[in-house]
């Protein structure tokens, strides 16, 4: 039976020891700590490519901002190399499949004119459909004014700088919906 010996912490800290000491009763072998492997670095040379040269190693430089309405949350990114526009990774125009919606959700970049000038990269949950456009359209619309905050004054004018605060209001009890009370009978 391997014993433990109890070190009071207070010995501990004044005579420098740090670790405990385990004693092993008689016949039994003591077990040595693992010895840890060792790394080598690996030459320059034996990387297949010089990766300070090559720029397609590089992240692309983006600005991310998150848009909400209702209950839906969109994580926008705004690449600023030319691309296309994908949410949840689909086409915008295959996730939200009538104009209305495309409009509302390309709204920020109509307005200021640079619709193709980017890559728009979109993480949307949450909500109905169309409250994740509209939320869509407020995270662009932040990525925007990250990106040029000259364009704040005109982004705000439309209206597409402020989170929608409409929300479903909740359930109270003693009623079928937030205010809808159950039918009122006289006798």
């Amino acid at each position: 039976m391997a014993k433990k010996e109890v070190v009071n912490p207070a010995l501990l800290k004044k005579s420098g020891v740090k670790k405990k000491v385990k004693v092993a009763a008689a016949g039994e072998e003591v077990k040595k700590p693992r010895a840890k492997k060792i790394i080598e670095p690996v030459e320059a040379e034996s990387l297949p490519v010089n990766v300070e040269e090559d720029k397609s190693l590089k992240p692309d430089r983006y600005f991310e901002a998150v848009g909400r309405r209702k209950t839906s949350v969109a994580r926008v990114r705004l690449f600023t190399k030319a691309g296309d526009f994908m949410v949840n990774n689909k086409p915008y125009g295959t996730y939200f499949p009538t104009l209305d919606l495309q409009k509302i959700a390309e709204d920020a970049l109509q307005k200021m004119k640079l619709f193709g000038r980017f890559r728009v990269s979109v993480k949307v949950s949450g909500g109905g459909i169309h409250s994740q456009a509209e939320a869509v359209r407020h995270g662009l619309a932040r990525c925007l004014v990250k990106f040029n905050a000259d364009f704040r004054k005109r982004l705000k004018r439309a209206g597409f700088m402020r989170r929608d605060p409409r929300m479903k209001e909740r359930k109270k009890f003693g009623l079928k919906k937030a205010r809808k009370a159950p039918q009122w009978a006289k006798r």
